[in-house]
This record gives structure tokens, sequence and C-alpha cells, in this order.
């Protein structure tokens, strides 16, 4: 079907002659078409997932690779713990942690998940450090009860940095008067942002003793929180760990704890993919009535070459050179413009933004700045493949169509 006499053909129809330029017009629209498509494709791919990346990357900024936690009661061989998770090669960090829900009262109460952390252990396995607005952990001094307060927390109960501030906790104590909760005054000496919803608006961090004191836990902690080097690999590192602890511990990991939130991310992006599929399979449908046109026009050619011996099978293929090129043309063109503007699509919101003096993401409601795009080639190859089978399927009617061009009805009116 391909033997250099169709290939020869099929090209040479591409090239059209002055009487056969509407025909050069169509197969152009056809090219456009493809490009368009595959282009808008790679693109919002792209965003998805640098979306799905950004997100991903912010949450784990605040919560562990994976959790260690003891059953039924806190976890006081914790020391143990550290040094186990510390000698496996994957583990780049570990650090103990008191855990508690509670409420924060300033001019405001909102409630809080408060952590009790030991700021130097949490500088290898959260960005905390990283992401503080005002002041720093460091000011996390056990028996000082500073706090340090998530920036949309603070807002929402009115605190700054210097205020005092009332947490409660759900414990109780007996008193003559009954049981009443745990409430202790803390000043509040910093602020961070994480760029996560959650992690903004309701963590609040102590320290680990103020922590354990007001729980009291004596030295017990909630459990460890661990980071690992490749956080692909968190699910096996918390099993491995949890099978060569001394004592029964319970271990999860972030993907499993997120696995709802990122299999509907996930979902999310495959439907675009689907959706966005049938702007190529328009295309492709526009290359199947260019090339039936073209049948339609070159139906005395088709007769001239049958009657010199071209075979049915070489007539098809010479339709389906030409549809393939098309394709093929197309999809390199919609590649290469396609992953050029996702690359460059942050600078380019930025221009028109400077252009129209508005802010087409605001900070203050998606949490990040400029739109953040990730560009994988398993992702443009499967685009590219489907484009190119699809414009390989729209060949087939047409080139069949013309196979089947009977060269004495073709010519009668010649």
């Amino acid at each position: 079907m391909f033997q250099p006499l169709p290939l020869a053909i099929g090209l040479r129809y591409l090239r059209a002659r002055r009487r056969d330029r509407r025909i050069s017009f169509t197969s152009a629209l056809s090219i456009l078409g493809i490009v368009v498509g595959v282009a808008a494709l790679i693109t919002v791919i792209a965003v998805m997932s640098g979306f799905q990346r950004e997100i991903r990357d912010r949450l784990l900024g605040s919560v562990a690779h994976v959790t260690l936690v003891g059953f039924g009661g806190p976890l006081d061989d914790w020391p143990d713990v550290v040094a186990m998770a510390k000698a496996d090669p994957r583990v780049v960090g570990a650090a103990p942690y008191v855990q508690r829900e509670g409420l924060l009262t300033g001019n405001r109460t909102s409630a809080a998940l408060v952590m009790g952390i030991d700021p130097e252990a949490e500088r290898g396995v959260s960005e905390l450090a990283q992401r503080m607005r005002e002041g720093r952990i460091d000011d996390l001094v056990d028996g000082g009860f500073g706090v340090v307060l998530g920036e949309q927390l603070a807002i929402a109960i009115g605190a700054r940095v210097g205020d005092r501030v009332n947490l409660t906790l759900n414990e109780f104590s007996s008193t003559p008067l009954g049981a009443i909760p745990r409430s202790r005054r803390f000043t509040v000496v910093g602020t961070f942002s994480m760029g996560e919803h959650t992690a903004d608006s309701s963590f609040a961090f102590v320290a680990l003793g103020d922590a354990q004191r007001m729980l009291r836990l004596g030295e017990g902690v909630s459990g460890v929180r661990v980071k690992v080097s490749d956080l692909w690999a968190a699910g096996a590192v918390a099993d491995d760990l949890a099978l060569r602890a001394d004592q029964t511990l319970r271990a999860s990991d972030w993907m499993r704890d997120n696995r709802n939130f990122f299999s509907a991310l996930a979902l999310e992006r495959t439907v675009m993919f689907l959706l966005l599929s049938l702007v190529v399979t328009i295309a492709s449908v526009n290359l199947v009535s260019s090339l039936v046109m073209l049948v339609q026009e070159k139906q005395a050619d088709i007769a001239i070459l049958r009657t010199l011996g071209l075979t049915p099978r070489q007539v098809m293929g010479v339709f389906i050179v030409q549809g393939s090129v098309i394709g093929v043309v197309g999809t390199a063109l919609g590649v290469v413009g396609g992953v050029l503007l996702a690359l460059n699509l942050g600078a380019i919101v930025r221009a028109v933004e400077s252009v129209l003096g508005v802010a087409l993401m605001p900070a203050d409601v998606y949490y990040i700045t400029g739109v953040p795009t990730a560009v994988y080639p398993a992702d443009v190859a499967a685009v590219a493949a489907l484009t190119l089978a699809l414009s390989f399927l729209a060949t087939l009617y047409p080139a069949w169509r013309a196979s089947r061009t009977d060269p004495a009805t073709a010519l009668r009116y010649e």
C-alpha cells in the first residue's frame, strides 16, 4: 500500500496547482484545526498538572510524608522510633509531635488544630521555618508558652504578634466545681503562610514541652512525623518502619491520608483530557471532508491511474499518504506550539495582567500567583499518539471510496 509510487502521488497532490487552490485551502484548514486542537489539549493538561503539583507541594509543606503513631495512647519511647526512622537511608528527617484540637480566643474565637513541635527537629520534616511571615519558629521555647499561628487563623481571631490569646483544649480537669476544659494563655510569637487553606486557617504551633504539660503526657507524644527523599515511596517506607518497630505502630502516609482528594484531581484531569479530545476529533472529521472533496475532484486522475495499472490498494494508499501527512504535520506543529505556549503561559498571563491592570488570579483567592504549568513528556506523547491515530482513521473512508472508483464511469464525460 505504501510503495514509492503511491507515496510520490500522495505527496504530489499536496502541492496544489493553480486550479486546485480550493483543495489546498481545505487542506490548510485541516492542518490548522489539528494544530489548534493539539496545542489546546497540551496546554490545558499542562495547566492542570501544574495546579496538581502546586497543591501537592503546598500540602506536603504542612503535612508529613509518613506519620507513625502508637495504638491506644501516647508514644512514650518516641526517641527510639525517631532513631529507627533516621536509620533508614530513604528517610530525610524525623520529628516528634503532639496534636490536639482546641479553641483559640483573641478578639474572636476560632477552632484550631494545635501542634506541639520541637523547632529544631521540625526543620527536617516540614517547611514551616521557610514559610514564616513574622517571627521565627525558634521563638517557640519550652516554658515560654508562645504560639505560632497560621496567617488566616490570626486574622480570624483578630490576633497579632505580641498579643495574648487563650488556648482551650478538648481535655478536661477535675475540680471542686466539676470538670472544666484545660486552658492556658499563650503569646503570639509569629505567623506563617503555607499557601494551603487548611494549614493557614486552622494550624497553631506551640513548643513540644508546653503541649506535653497542658495535656499531662509526661514525656509521651502523639507520634512521629517522617520526611522521605522520594515522596512516591512514602507508602513503602511507612510499611517497612511499622514492621521494624519493636512495638505496635500504626503507620500512614500522605497518599493514603489524602487519597480521595488526589483521586478527585486525577479524575478531573482525565475527564478534561477526554473532553478536549473532542476538539481533535472535530479536526479529524474536517480532515475526512477535505479528503472526500479531494477524491471527488480527482475522479478523472484516479481513473487514468487505474487504466495505467494502479491497483485499488495502491489508489487507497495515495490518499492515506496524503491524509497521514496532513495529520503528521498538524500534530508536529501543534505539539511544538502547545509546549511553547505551556512553558511561557505564566509570562503571557503576567503580560496580560500588566496591560489590563487587573490580577487574573488574585493570590488572596487562589493562594498562588501566576499560572503554574507542568509539561510531562508522557502527556505530550499521549496527545500526539491520539491525534495521529485519529488522523489515520480519518483517511480510511475517503481512501476506500477512491479505491472503488470505476474508470469507465469517471472518464465518460471527460
